[in-house]
């Protein structure tokens, strides 16, 4: 249980770290600075704040000082920079004004010099007071933009202020986020007690198990749908293919890999899909021969090939490491003739359903399009073979659900299942169910009756996707 705790303990590092990073200043002179109220030599009473530029985050800690900055300018008497109705702006100036003196030169009387200094400036202001009240407008003017200016100043402040306060709340409520998952976790611990990963791991087997003998009750129906892809591994080349073996007996869940479309014959097998995940541990099969394309596949414990630049197909025995049946599939065109539309040797593609094994590929009698054939797994030998309309060079990718072949329109960007063959009626007809081309080029899809789902490599990654059939429950 120690390598589970250090990846939840990851998890959570990675989670809650991510939500309480902090940012600041990166040099002292982007960050506040803040001055003291100071006179100028007018006696005016001037405060003074510089402001960081308004990429400083605003979780920024001196936001307390601006804060308590604007407070005092918007309640206090410093140059009356809440004043903005010229109406008002006389008479509640000198009644300020006159308090302000009062209260200065109670603080000041000790120092008699200052105390004259300042009475000639209050003066000054009085001189000027009884100017605007002469009725120079313009002096109006210019005391009412000065006053306007500072107002404009302080005014993108406010907004700093109401998200720190915002930021604060955000904060608290991660806070309590927090103490639910540890609550949580903690009970969690509790309920699981003793068990041990073995343990789980064995019930999520079980689960596993009766999953899939649940979905065997299903029958056969219609695709309807396609989810959204869920990415297994990236790994190995732009094309290749992967799989598991749909007859495999129960517990055996081993993945089958293979990077490249041409000149390789070796396989790689992983023991279990969470080993496919996980790890780099494999063993290496070596095939008598190299394949063709990406369309081979894993069938009650063999694997079934097209050999490089022929049309012979070939059943090689994983447990024997020998090929048990190999033969030529006649009139089928090979070494890039009908390929799919993105190329790569694939002129020939196995795959699986729940009727048995399936080839797909086309004929120059068929006039290049496509022919699918139902073989013999173990004679390899066609049983029935069924001619379509549509061209193989035009399909993206195929695969088969239910005895009906699924053609995609392409095999980069946008990319949908457009075209439908049924075996079982001979007859065709032109869809629309999308499916989602994450990484821009499919090189393989196939479909695992088994898991209802379709494999894919998709530039060089291993996906998923889960199927919707319509079906009765038998």
């Amino acid at each position: 249980m120690e390598s589970e705790d250090n990846l939840l303990n990851v998890f959570l590092l990675l989670l809650f770290g991510s939500l309480f990073t902090t940012v600041g200043p990166s040099a002292p002179e982007e960050g506040w600075q803040v001055y003291s109220s100071a006179q100028d030599s007018e006696g005016r009473c001037v405060c003074t704040v510089v402001a960081p530029q308004q990429t400083v985050c605003s979780r920024d800690a001196r936001t307390k000082q601006l804060r308590q900055l604007l407070e005092k300018v918007l309640y206090s008497n410093c140059y009356y920079n809440n004043m903005l109705l010229m109406d008002i702006l006389l008479i509640p100036l000198s009644r300020n004004m006159s308090q302000s003196i009062e209260v200065l030169d109670q603080r000041t009387q000790r120092d008699l010099q200052f105390v004259e200094k300042m009475e000639e400036q209050v003066k000054g202001l009085e001189n000027k007071f009884k100017q605007v009240e002469d009725g120079h407008e313009s002096n109006i003017a210019r005391q009412y933009k000065s006053i306007k200016v500072k107002m404009e100043e302080l005014r993108p402040l406010i907004p700093v202020l109401e998200a720190y306060k915002a930021d604060a709340l955000l904060v608290r409520q991660f806070k309590e986020e927090v103490a639910n998952v540890t609550e949580l976790l903690g009970s969690l611990q509790e309920q699981m007690g003793g068990l041990d990963y073995q343990e789980l791991h064995g019930r999520v087997m079980n689960l596993e198990d009766r999953l899939r003998a649940c979905m065997q009750r299903l029958a056969c129906g219609k695709l309807t749908g396609i989810s959204e892809p869920v990415t297994i591994k990236s790994s190995g080349s732009r094309f290749g293919s992967w799989m598991t073996d749909p007859l495999a007996p129960t517990g055996d869940n081993r993945v089958w890999y293979m990077d490249g479309y041409h000149n390789n014959r070796f396989v790689r097998e992983y023991q279990s899909m969470y080993d496919f995940m996980t790890t780099d541990n494999f063993t290496s099969h070596r095939l008598p021969h190299p394949w063709s394309g990406t369309g081979q596949v894993v069938y009650n414990g063999s694997i079934y090939f097209n050999k490089f630049q022929s049309h012979t197909i070939i059943k090689f025995d994983f447990s024997t490491s020998l090929i048990s049946r190999s033969r030529q599939l006649d009139f089928a065109g090979y070494n890039n003739m009908y390929h799919y539309s993105w190329g790569g040797h694939s002129d020939i593609d196995l795959m699986v359903d729940e009727g048995g094994l399936w080839a797909v590929y086309a004929t120059n009698q068929n006039a290049g399009n496509i022919v699918l054939s139902q073989l013999n797994p173990n004679s390899l030998q066609i049983i029935r073979s069924w001619t379509t309309n549509h061209p193989k060079r035009s399909a993206g990718e195929a695969f088969m659900i239910c005895g009906t072949l699924y053609v995609t329109n392409g095999y980069s960007g946008g990319t949908k299942v457009y075209y439908a063959y049924s075996t079982n009626s001979s007859t065709y007809e032109y869809i629309d169910i999308p499916l989602t081309n994450k990484y821009s080029h499919l090189s393989m899809l196939d479909y695992n009756p088994r898991d209802r789902a379709l494999y894919a490599w998709n530039n060089g990654h291993q996906v998923l996707y889960n199927v919707t059939l319509y079906h009765i429950i038998q």
